[in-house]
This record gives structure tokens, sequence and C-alpha cells, in this order.
């Protein structure tokens, strides 16, 4: 048997990241970030001075794209046509562009299958926005992860701020709350709660703590 797929769903800033990280790490799975994959999109057309009006040059730049990722001193990095992004995809622009970036059909298409093809030997922990309900609908592991916009706004001011970054948590929230709502309206791929997934909601928990209970899940399946 395969080891299983892990799929984590949840809203921007809910700690999907490094809950997922960790879990993995801890399992010895594969981790794979596909937010950083939408957000390595949004930089590449950014940096083309392609605007959101025209989704068709952008999914073209989706599907000339490549994207890999690379642990770098137990640091996990992304690569970009063989630039390192892992730090250009957080600014502010990168991140802002790359929800409706995501809503583009024909983006979606090409990240979805190279996410498909990077976990088709199981044993990994995928976290995104349409994991579980697109993605992997049969993963073994299916979590959905959230947080009130009060406490993943601030987790965004904190990671902001280790990353020398200054930030305003008042247009954080605000960006969060504009976020959900295209995030969860998007005529592609919306962000729902998947069939059969479990909500863990997460601001009362500590990161250890939900670690462990997508663990207990984890086991729980693999023991059945």
């Amino acid at each position: 048997m395969n080891k299983p797929i892990i799929a984590i769903d949840g809203p921007a800033g809910a700690g999907k990241s490094t809950v997922a990280r960790m879990a993995a790490d801890k399992l010895g799975y594969l981790y794979i970030d596909t937010g950083a994959m939408y957000r390595a999109v949004a930089y590449k057309a950014l940096q083309a001075g392609t605007p959101l009006s025209d989704p068709a040059k952008i999914a073209h730049i989706a599907r000339k794209l490549d994207i890999h990722f690379e642990m770098i001193e137990n640091e996990q990095h992304i690569f970009a046509d063989g630039e390192d992004i892992t730090l250009a995809i957080r600014t502010a622009d990168a991140t802002r562009l790359s929800s409706p970036v995501s809503a583009i059909a024909g983006v979606r298409k090409r990240l979805v299958d190279l996410q498909r093809k990077m976990a088709e030997n199981g044993g990994v922990v995928m976290e995104g926005r349409d994991i579980g309900t697109v993605v992997f609908p049969d993963a073994e592991v299916k979590i959905f992860l959230t947080a009130s916009v009060t406490a993943r706004a601030q987790r965004r001011a904190d990671q902001l701020k280790e990353m020398g970054m200054k930030s305003d948590i008042e247009q954080i929230a605000a960006d969060i709350r504009e976020r959900d709502l295209r995030d969860s309206s998007r005529k592609h791929a919306p962000l729902k709660q998947a069939p059969g997934a479990s909500l863990v909601e997460t601001d009362n928990m500590t990161v250890e703590q939900v670690v462990d209970g997508i663990i207990a899940i984890h086991n729980k399946m693999v023991a059945a």
C-alpha cells in the first residue's frame, strides 16, 4: 500500500503551511505548498507586466513555467525557471495577486496537473484551497483548517515581521476578508470544506496541538 495523501485546505492565514510542513517532517512525507505555486505564477506575471485583465496570457505563463521544490539547509525553497523565488513570492503584491490568478481556469489546470504528478507515489502532505475537493477528492486524510480573521491577520503580521518586512495589521485583515470572499465565491474550485474532511479551528490551539491532531487522524486511517 502506498503511503497516504494528506490534503489540508483552508482560508488564507489559517496556518496551513506551518502545520503541513511540520506534519510532513514528523511523518517523513513530502510537503507541497500549492499556494507558493500560485504565487509563483503571480510573481512571473508581475515580472512580465501582464495585467489580470489578460487571463489568457497569464495561463500561458503558467503552462510554460517550470516549478519545482528543493530542500536547502532544512528549508523548502521554490524555484521557477531555475530562479529561487522563495522570498520574492512573499511580497504583498505577489500575495495579493495570487488569489485572482488562481481563479483563472488555465492556471488551475496546469498547476493541478503538476500537483497530481508530485503526489503520484503518495506519502505527501499537500495544502491549499481545493486539495480535498478537486486535486485529491479521494485523499485518505482530509483536513479543513480555519481560524478567525483576527487571528489570521496577527499571524501574517508576525510572519512579515520575522522576514524583516513592515506591515499594517488592519490592511492585512481587510485583505484577508476580501480574499476569503473571492476564494469562496470563484467559479472554478471555490474554497469549501471537502466531504469527509475533519474541521479544525485553530484560534485556541498551539501549532503542536494542530500537528498532533492531524497525525492522530493519519495514524487512525493507516491502522484501519
